[in-house]
């Protein structure tokens, strides 16, 4: 039996028997659901490898799911399955952070040749060299996959955000002025308030730091900011 867990979530009982066959002779360990709540059970059960996930399900939608699993994880590859072949189902799923999206019918060989796809991104993401990560206190950055986390939290940050963080990063300890965290982040041609420095520095604390981390990003008055832990701070 396959350490490959799959968890398809399926309420046409004649698909979803399809796809366990067709799964388990590939050698995956597969788990069916058939319903919105049951599917969140068992995920929140224990640990998989994928998801195969259809749209259309009673008690709570594959949409609605979706957003729930995205909540708090963003390593599990989800696969979305439906008959529906419309763009605005198909960009609702991406929005929401499914890896792929496959319309009913649809061959099994293109099916899985998508599910070794997803699982080998997932290999190549956890096998990131530990010199791609950035990393102060209990906050990394990997500038290859553009993921933040503080601690076990996974952090969201915009284009924007994310260059600033990975420049205070490149630059822990030291006092950097406005000017230059602006020439650096936004450009030596940039024509605007050195505001916009103030008003990003506001946003990514808002992000990085909750009422149980402390702050690692301070202001030091009359200058710009400073990356450094609270101990550094007080000395």
């Amino acid at each position: 039996m396959s350490d490959t867990k799959i968890l398809v979530i399926e309420d046409e009982e004649k698909i979803a028997r399809v796809l366990e066959l067709e799964l388990t002779y590939e050698g995956y360990s597969v788990t069916k659901a058939h319903s919105g709540y049951d599917a969140l059970e068992l995920y929140r059960s224990q640990s998989w490898d994928l998801i195969l996930l259809d749209i259309m399900l009673p008690e709570m939608s594959g949409v609605e799911l979706l957003r729930r699993i995205r909540k708090n994880d963003h390593q599990t590859p989800v696969l979305m399955l439906t008959a529906k072949g419309s763009t605005e189902d198909k960009v609702t799923g991406l929005d929401l952070g499914a890896n792929d999206y496959i319309t009913k019918p649809f061959e099994i060989e293109e099916l899985l040749a998508r599910i070794r796809a997803a699982l080998r991104q997932v290999q190549t993401n956890y096998e990131v060299e530990d010199d791609e990560w950035l990393s102060f206190d209990d906050l990394r950055l990997n500038e290859v996959t553009r993921e933040v986390y503080r601690g076990e939290r996974f952090i969201e940050l915009t284009p924007r955000e994310f260059d600033l963080l990975v420049y205070f990063l490149n630059h822990k300890r030291q006092v950097l002025t406005r000017d230059q965290i602006l020439d650096a982040v936004w450009g030596f041609d940039y024509i605007g308030d050195t505001n916009v420095v103030d008003v990003y520095v506001r946003y990514l604390r808002k992000k990085i730091d909750s009422d149980q981390d402390p702050d690692i990003i301070h202001t030091v008055r009359g200058v710009g900011y400073v990356m450094k832990d609270a101990y550094e701070t007080k000395k």
